[in-house]
């Protein structure tokens, strides 16, 4: 569950809490710990801001931070009913609702969990309770017309609540399974790519059987007696040099330089589709010591290169890539002096699809900024890379990558290998 949709439903219920609140006291003159609410309500809203500034909205919360959010929405629900009468308040309902999302999205101890806490909570305000605003204020008789109205609309409230809800978390849902279906697929495009030295030494293997029996049969008419001696020989050498060329094709498969490649060389790799075009690219790698050794990674490949183009698409007239590294970590720096993310699309980040209240500056096309960057980021997080973006004071977007060197250097990876086995 990403913060926004979970920031944006709690908003729903910020305003329709506040708007019951307020209808309550001032048009129905209901007598009741108003004050009290309003500062329940108040903690939501605040917890909304707070989230909203301390986290990216593209977020995708962990299951213990879903679960704890969404206790405390119980919680919250749970005190303004405790105030308005306990069970008795028709808008007992919405406590389904959070119980309901937990369901379709996390994993079933934590929605179990959520749901105990639910019925502790019913049990709880079943009990300790303040009473039900209208029973102070008349005879029942009288409002008996407003308490069939008042269930009605909390029923109706409630179905519409928890359909808005649950819809919201599902599409969410099927996006981001739409998305890493097509990152997955990049993937592998990328690793096919990657894996042609395989193919090479896989073909090199088949065809030394061959080119052994060619080499035989011609070594055997050379010590013979043959008019066509000398292309027989011409033959013979040619066999021996394809089967010098395959035995080096074979070697592309287990040798480690292949496997590896410096810091430098990679961003080379990633820059290189794109020299020689109006836009200036300028390349900067410098570091603490010897430049760090990297193991070849096809996501890392494909989410490098997809950030570079994407610079490329945007910038006027440069783009700047950095190396950096320090004894413990490696980062990369690509940025353009385009015209930057717009504030909207700047918070969505990382969302497979962008909205974007201006259109024309940064977003292309609709699916096409918000997917290809959701999928380098993807990849890039499965390589073990943080990642962020801004807005540069001087004009255009930066994205800053920052992995831990053990990650990515072939060592570390080796030793551990090592350690595991002894």
């Amino acid at each position: 569950m990403r913060v926004d949709t979970l920031t944006r439903l709690r908003w729903l219920a910020v305003a329709g809490q506040l708007a019951a609140t307020l209808v309550a006291r001032f048009a129905l003159s209901f007598d009741f710990a108003w004050i009290a609410c309003l500062a329940l309500i108040g903690a939501s809203a605040a917890l909304n801001l707070a989230l909203r500034r301390a986290m990216p909205l593209s977020r995708r919360l962990s299951a213990a931070t879903a679960t704890a959010l969404l206790a405390y929405d119980l919680a919250q629900l749970a005190g303004l009913l405790f105030l308005t009468g306990g069970l008795q308040n028709p808008f007992s309902l919405l406590f389904i609702a959070p119980v309901a999302v937990s369901a379709a999205t996390l994993p079933p101890r934590h929605s179990v969990g959520l749901f105990l806490f639910m019925a502790t909570l019913a049990a709880a305000i079943s009990v300790w309770r303040m009473p039900l605003p209208w029973f102070e204020s008349a005879p029942e008789p009288e409002w008996r017309g407003l308490r069939l109205a008042v269930g009605w609309l909390a029923l109706v409230i409630g179905a519409g609540f928890i359909g808005v809800y649950s819809g919201r978390v599902a599409h969410e849902a099927r996006q981001l399974s739409d998305a890493l279906a097509a990152a997955d697929l990049a993937l592998e495009r990328q690793s096919h790519l990657s894996q042609l030295d395989g193919v090479a030494a896989a073909a090199a293997h088949e065809l030394g059987t061959p080119l052994g029996t060619i080499r035989l049969v011609t070594r055997e008419w050379l010590n013979g007696e043959t008019p066509q001696a000398d292309d027989v020989k011409l033959v013979s050498d040619e066999a021996d040099r394809c089967r010098a060329i395959l035995k080096k094709l074979s070697s592309l498969r287990s040798d480690p330089m292949l496997q590896q490649l410096a810091l430098g060389q990679l961003i080379e790799e990633a820059v290189a589709p794109h020299r020689g075009v109006d836009v200036a690219i300028a390349v900067d790698v410098t570091g603490e010591g010897p430049e760090p050794t990297l193991r070849r990674n096809p996501a890392l490949d494909y989410g490098l290169g997809n950030l570079v183009e994407n610079a490329m698409d945007f910038a006027q007239t440069r783009v700047r890539v950095e190396g950096r590294w320090t004894r413990d970590s490696v980062t990369i720096v690509v940025a353009d002096d385009g015209p930057g993310f717009p504030s909207d699309v700047l918070r969505q980040i990382g969302d497979p699809y962008l909205r974007s209240a201006r259109e024309g500056r940064r977003v292309k096309d609709e699916g096409g900024l918000g997917l290809g960057l959701f999928i380098a980021k993807t990849l890039l997080e499965r390589t073990g890379a943080a990642l962020a973006f801004a807005n540069e004071r001087s004009g255009g977007a930066v994205a800053r990558m920052r992995w831990r060197r053990a990650d990515l250097e072939p060592d570390a990876e080796n030793a551990g290998g090592e350690n595991s086995t002894n």
